[in-house]
């Protein structure tokens, strides 16, 4: 338990006790000038205690139970609220959408919240982060969030959600993560076919829905920040002081907790849909999208060899479809690409052979009966004739210089899976700590350059005798 000596400090105004093994409930601390409270990562159970001064309040990651207290409400300078991943239950409170004009992010995910999400957010708000994901959230997305003029990241994924497509959401100029996945979102995906269409938007996650029609091609047109291939731009995480966005993304049908976004991370996911007619060749002009899902919808005709002008492309997954025709050659030239799945379509001929596809396996095309050639063992009819692998018909100013594709290996041939694997073992490292098998790997590349560095003193010792 929290001593109890801390909770009559009387001057006491940041308290930190973040990741350890603090257990029972906490109280109301009597200091008035108490701003900053983190007892993220502990046991703690039992309600929220009132807070009435604190400015930044993490409680995040312990098991919290019960509603969130009206005195909130009563918190006129609160800046930061981040009650995520624990037990609270009950109505999101309407206050949270207009009773403090410095809320910049507010944490609700992973907790048992019910209703409809507040609704009375007004213009002048400073919302950086509204994060409701996990939850049991039912009815519309509120239109009053379009007042949310600094909104960078909005994540309303796994409720219950029943709605269209929230288009009036293009027009936030800061908006770069909406995720809207494992809901219950229908109709088409239309937007209002303006010039200035999501600006800045580097996740588009609208998964495991029931949205229909053909897919967006006009966002795709005019998603601006996904064209950007610049990769000596400075990588910087989103997010402020204290708190750090993060997000959930889906690789190889895993959810993957990304405990903070690079600002030069992109992904479009349109995955677990009903979105049907033919995959836009406009796509091509992404160059500097990672990740593209578009598997588990009713898509129809010819893969665009437009594809392989996604330079950055690490994760590739259009299976489930009822694609047709063959494999573009051009794919080949998708050199970062180390996850790759066609699997479940209707696509024939030769499997292209060269950089990424000689190192993805038979699952990557189960279910094409007239693909032919390595990794399968059907052997193609043509065996004989010697295989072309045309480059890809670019324009100079569209010529990329990097490329990716999508399978769990590490291709050790020159290319390979650049921020995808290492998000993923960063996320391991961070959870476990250095896996072992890492650790033997650099440790012999060490010994190795030590051994070889002995050996060449030697010789340089033997030359001055």
């Amino acid at each position: 338990m929290l001593p109890i000596r801390l909770y009559n400090l009387p001057s006491l105004k940041y308290l930190s006790l973040v990741s350890n093994e603090f257990t029972g409930q906490i109280y109301e601390f009597q200091s008035k000038s108490l701003n900053h409270i983190n007892l993220r990562r502990n046991k703690l159970h039992g309600p929220i205690p009132p807070c009435p001064t604190i400015i930044n309040h993490f409680l995040s990651k312990n098991t919290f139970t019960g509603e969130i207290p009206s005195t909130i409400c009563n918190v006129s300078f609160l800046e930061i609220l981040d009650l995520s991943h624990n037990s609270l239950s009950g109505i999101i409170p309407q206050c949270l959408a207009n009773f403090s004009n410095v809320l910049s992010v507010l944490d609700l995910r992973m907790n048992n919240f019910h209703g409809n999400i507040p609704s009375t957010f007004t213009e002048g708000n400073k919302l950086r982060n509204i994060d409701l994901n996990g939850n049991q959230l039912e009815g519309r997305v509120p239109r009053s969030l379009a007042t949310c003029r600094h909104l960078e990241v909005l994540d309303f994924g796994n409720n219950k959600i029943n709605d269209t497509f929230p288009y009036w959401l293009e027009f936030l100029p800061e908006l770069q993560v909406p995720v809207f996945k494992s809901n219950k979102f229908h109709g088409p995906v239309d937007s209002s076919k303006t010039k200035l269409l999501f600006p800045k938007l580097r996740i588009f996650d609208l998964s495991h829905n029931e949205f229909s029609g053909r897919l967006p091609t006009t966002y795709f047109k005019l998603f601006n920040a996904m064209k950007m291939v610049d990769e000596k731009v400075e990588r910087k995480y989103m997010g402020q002081s204290y708190y750090s966005d993060s997000v959930t993304i889906m690789l190889k049908g895993n959810e993957v907790v990304l405990p903070r976004i690079l600002t030069i991370f992109t992904t479009i996911d349109l995955s677990h849909n009903k979105f049907r007619g033919e995959i836009p060749y406009a796509i091509g002009k992404l160059y500097g999208l990672r990740l593209f899902n578009l598997s588990h919808n009713n898509l129809i005709g010819n893969i665009p060899s437009s594809l392989g002008n996604l330079c950055l492309l690490e994760l590739l997954d259009l299976s489930s479809n009822e694609l047709s025709g063959k494999i573009p050659s051009q794919l080949t030239s998708l050199t970062f690409l180390c996850m790759l799945n066609f699997s479940q379509n209707h696509l024939e001929g030769r499997i292209p052979q060269d950089n990424q596809f000689e190192t993805f396996e038979n699952s990557s095309y189960n279910g094409n009966l007239a693909l032919c050639g390595f990794p399968l063992s059907k052997e193609c009819e043509d065996i004989n004739t010697p295989q072309l692998h045309p480059t890809p018909m670019l324009h100079k100013e569209d010529d990329p210089t990097f490329a990716s594709e999508f399978n769990w290996k590490v291709v050790g041939m020159g290319y390979g899976c650049g921020m995808v694997l290492q998000l993923v073992m960063g996320y391991l490292m961070f959870l476990i700590g250095k896996p072992k098998w890492f650790l033997r790997i650099a440790e012999g590349k060490r010994q190795k350059k030590g051994k070889r560095s002995h050996k060449s003193g030697n010789r340089h010792g033997g030359r001055r005798k």
